[in-house]
């Protein structure tokens, strides 16, 4: 099931796509979104007509760097001995088509293409084996990050948090195995970044188990697994395109502030 989110006049509202956004029509759904949503037979239309916003709204954006051996590497950096992890706020999170705004404070930024898991129930010293029964769905990612100013913080709350800098979308897919799946970065139709996640350091249940047993995540809290190799700064008018093979494609546009 591929879940979206879109807007009406009355805000948002959560749907179900059938078929792809070029030609397929999203369903009004009903029940908790990664829980037990179910899609109704009442048509809101076509999904090239709506407005898609990013298909979750979490609590936690919990991000894990440099879990690609090349992407490490090729910053010069240390390949970490246990999951590197960072969070974003929640304020980060745009949808697909949503502008990336190139933050005046920066000097270069960088989109980073990433496959993010989606929670699907409360999870709390989860151990490996039971991972994917916590695991709600999959999308696109883009940690988005300004380079300079995660450098010279030293930390990287002020440079990976800037609003606009977590893209997510364009839908949630529930039936999913994302255990060698293709990761591309785009920048004005340049590929940049093509990895594989079966290249992830620490997969995806043992993340699953090393995050949950220092904090719990709900339904609806997201996890960006890494970036490949092949991170670049992009400039205002750039558009990056982040694709994860049989999730589509998360398009965005970097503007200034």
């Amino acid at each position: 099931m591929k879940i979206v989110r879109y807007e009406t006049a009355d805000g948002a509202a959560w749907g179900v796509l059938e078929g792809d956004l070029e030609h397929g029509v999203v369903n009004a759904a009903r029940g908790t979104p990664f829980v037990d949503l179910l899609s109704t037979s009442d048509a809101v239309g076509p999904a090239a007509e709506l407005r898609l916003l990013a298909p979750v709204t979490p609590s936690t954006v919990l991000c894990v760097g440099r879990n690609y051996r090349s992407h490490a590497e090729e910053f010069g950096n240390k390949v970490p001995d246990e999951p590197l992890l960072f969070l974003k706020p929640p304020s980060a999170v745009v949808g697909p088509g949503a502008d990336v705004v190139y933050p005046a404070l920066s000097g270069r930024v960088d989109p980073e293409a990433e496959l993010v898991l989606v929670i699907g129930r409360t999870a709390r010293n989860v151990a490996a084996a039971d991972a994917w029964d916590v695991i709600g769905g999959y999308t696109c990612g883009n940690d988005v990050t300004a380079r300079d100013i995660q450098k010279s913080d030293g930390q990287w709350t002020r440079g990976k948090g800037f609003d606009t800098f977590c893209p997510v979308g364009p839908w949630v897919e529930t039936d999913f195995d994302p255990t060698d799946v293709a990761v591309s970065c785009t920048v004005d139709g340049e590929r940049r970044q093509d990895g594989r996640t079966k290249d992830l350091i620490f997969p995806i249940p043992y993340l699953i188990e090393y995050i949950t047993r220092f904090t719990t995540l709900r339904p609806g809290d997201v996890i960006l697994t890494g970036t490949p190799e092949g991170v670049r700064p992009v400039e205002p008018g750039n558009t990056i395109t982040v694709a994860v093979e049989g999730l589509g494609t998360l398009t965005n546009r970097v503007v200034t502030e």
